[in-house]
């Protein structure tokens, strides 16, 4: 990617429209590494974020991706109450077919060229194994494995936090904190949203689920067989009595498709970039659909993650995964008072933490 092909470029200067601080893009010609890795804001501390391993159309679809990603992930830690900014970092080609050792090694070192600025994790095609190869290069990659020190899979404190989200939806919409009785529809049911699922089963819940892969549809329905599947993500928004659709895949989610055909009054799941465009979420509150920010309430996975930079515990990052619940209503209570949608409501939460650390900071250095 040393080449930069003029629509690279372009894309690249999008970061002065999303304020980014600093993008890298990567290259090691011996083993076929290509990568971008985004740092949008570190006013909160360094910038933290999972490392997503994706066979883009192209070179501009990732440096794009990696961009948004990098943002959001400034936004989920500032409503986490992490002491740390945003950045992500995609790399590029089908992980099932590039993926070797030595080319996570040599990303472990581009990584370790950043001096700390940039803390890397799991995400969408990259594990907890991947990052154990990492680390062998970097002091700064979470989400290892318990034997190398880490906290080991991050997707079951993301599953938990989107509960809470979820619990607090409810509360919000119906005046009570429960998903029983209620039909919630999860599309993705890989990494987080099998784990979704057995909370909402626990809770009572009716749930119907798609996955493009037939394997992972398979594993529920095995394990409980009260779980209806249905054909496509299509179908599954289009399911009559749906009360709750939960988007678990890639972003995008929520689109001028989508969002007319929509059945369900609350929108509430892990994926990232769920709104495909600025105004969905306005197209969302004209529905009188009630849709729970996905920056706030997946948060429970870079808790957990985060939490290895100081030795992991658990049950300390259990309790602040719970957290998501309060701070959820108080998004919803914000985003009533002042006449907006949630989503906007959370970004101005977020934006005053971030504006607020860099005040403190240039105060402190005059």
């Amino acid at each position: 990617m040393t080449e930069m092909t003029d629509g690279v470029l372009h894309t690249l200067f999008r970061t002065e429209q999303g304020g980014h601080e600093q993008v890298v893009l990567c290259q090691d010609r011996a083993t076929g590494l290509k990568a971008v890795i985004a740092i949008h804001s570190t006013a909160l501390g360094p910038a933290l974020g999972g490392t997503r391993f994706h066979a883009y159309a192209s070179d501009e679809e990732a440096v794009l991706d990696a961009l948004n990603l990098s943002r959001g992930m400034s936004y989920k830690n500032a409503m986490a109450g992490l002491g740390l900014g945003g950045g992500k970092a995609v790399i590029i080609g089908d992980p099932d077919v590039i993926k070797t050792e030595e080319l996570l090694l040599a990303y472990g070192r581009f990584v370790e060229s950043l001096g700390g600025r940039y803390v890397t994790a799991c995400d969408v095609g990259t594990y907890v194994a991947d990052m154990d190869v990492v680390a062998r290069e970097t002091r700064w990659a979470t989400g290892r494995s318990p034997e190398n020190g880490g906290a080991g899979d991050s997707s079951v404190l993301t599953a938990f936090g989107v509960f809470q989200g979820m619990r607090a939806s409810a509360q919000h919409q119906w005046g009570d904190p429960t998903l029983r009785g209620r039909k919630v529809g999860v599309a993705g049911v890989g990494k987080v949203g099998h784990y979704l699922v057995e909370h909402l089963l626990e809770d009572g819940a009716e749930v119907v689920i798609t996955d493009v892969r037939e394997e992972s549809v398979r594993r529920i329905l095995d394990k409980h067989p009260q779980v209806v599947a249905v054909a496509d993500t299509d179908a599954l928004i289009r399911t009559e009595g749906l009360d709750i659709y939960a988007p678990c895949a890639l972003g995008g989610a929520l689109d001028d498709d989508t969002v007319p055909a929509l059945t369900a009054t609350i929108v509430c799941g892990a994926a990232n970039n769920q709104l495909a465009h600025p105004g969905i979420e306005k197209d969302l509150a004209d529905r009188g659909i009630l849709y729970a920010p996905d920056y706030v309430v997946n948060a429970g996975g870079v808790i957990q993650v985060a939490d290895e930079l100081h030795g992991f515990d658990f049950d300390r990052c259990k309790a602040k995964a719970t957290k998501i619940f309060d701070t959820t209503l108080e998004i919803f209570a914000r985003a009533k008072s002042d006449g907006i949608p949630p989503a906007a409501a959370a970004d101005r939460i977020a934006e005053q933490r971030m504006a607020d650390a860099r005040a403190a900071k240039a105060a402190k250095a005059s």
